[in-house]
This record gives C-alpha cells, structure tokens and sequence, in this order.
C-alpha cells in the first residue's frame, strides 16, 4: 500500500456516504463498477447495482448519518476513512446506537484519456461493536 497520508476525504467519498444514508445514488456511486467488489464484515458483493442492493436491504428500516473523522491516502490509489455512524430503527428513533467504522477504497485504473476520475476497485468496510439488538 504504501506510506498513507492524512487528507481531506475527497468529495467522492463524502458523496457515498450522503446516498447510503439517503439511499438515493448517484455521483458517488457511479464511481463502482459491475466489477467492483465489496466486503462488508463477511459479506462478499460484486457489481454497482448488487452493492445499491445490498445498502438498501440493510439500511431501509434505519434512520442513519455516517460521518467521516479521519481520512488517509496513499500514492497507490488507497483510501482509509475511520468514521462514526449514528443509527435507529425507523419504527424506535429514539434508541441511538452509535458505530464506528473504517472504509478503506482500492482505486482502480482510470482507463480514459479523458482525465475521468478513477473507479472503486474494492471496498472494504467494518464496523462495530454494535449494539446489533437495538437495530437488527
């Protein structure tokens, strides 16, 4: 990977986060491909649409807000976010559960002469602890 960098999180990444929360997608999104591959804990997901599904499966019975804390580059095309998400069920918004997170995105090749911006290559994602039983 290389020796990673503190930076900004890149608009690109804030954007991601703003359409799992909203789940309404967009720029951010179309970052992935039908090749991009995601982790999440244990779940392996391949493919824009399929990794859409995926949020929207888990996230749709929640009110939730990720917020980035930190971000870190590298010269390879690696991204870490260490971050927080505040979550409720849609039917108890009053019990909030709070989980930290880190995201770490492999930028794959831009592939255009058009100076396009690079897509997500892999996505990894943990989080927790969570209190599982307040929002599952």
């Amino acid at each position: 990977m290389g020796i990673a960098t503190p930076a900004a999180a890149p608009e690109w990444v804030l954007r991601i986060m703003n359409e799992i929360d909203t789940l309404r997608f967009g720029d951010g999104f179309a970052r992935m491909t039908d090749d991009t591959e995601m982790y999440f804990g244990t779940e392996h997901v391949v493919g824009v649409e399929a990794i859409k599904a995926f949020f929207v499966r888990i996230d749709a019975p929640l009110n939730i807000t990720h917020r980035v804390l930190e971000c870190w580059t590298a010269a390879d095309g690696v991204h870490l976010l260490r971050g927080e998400a505040t979550m409720a069920k849609k039917t108890r918004p009053d019990v909030v559960v709070r989980a930290p997170f880190m995201h770490i995105f492999q930028l794959g090749a831009d592939g255009t002469k058009s100076g396009a911006p690079a897509y997500i290559k892999t996505w990894r994602i943990t989080a927790g602890p969570l209190r599982t039983d307040a929002v599952m």
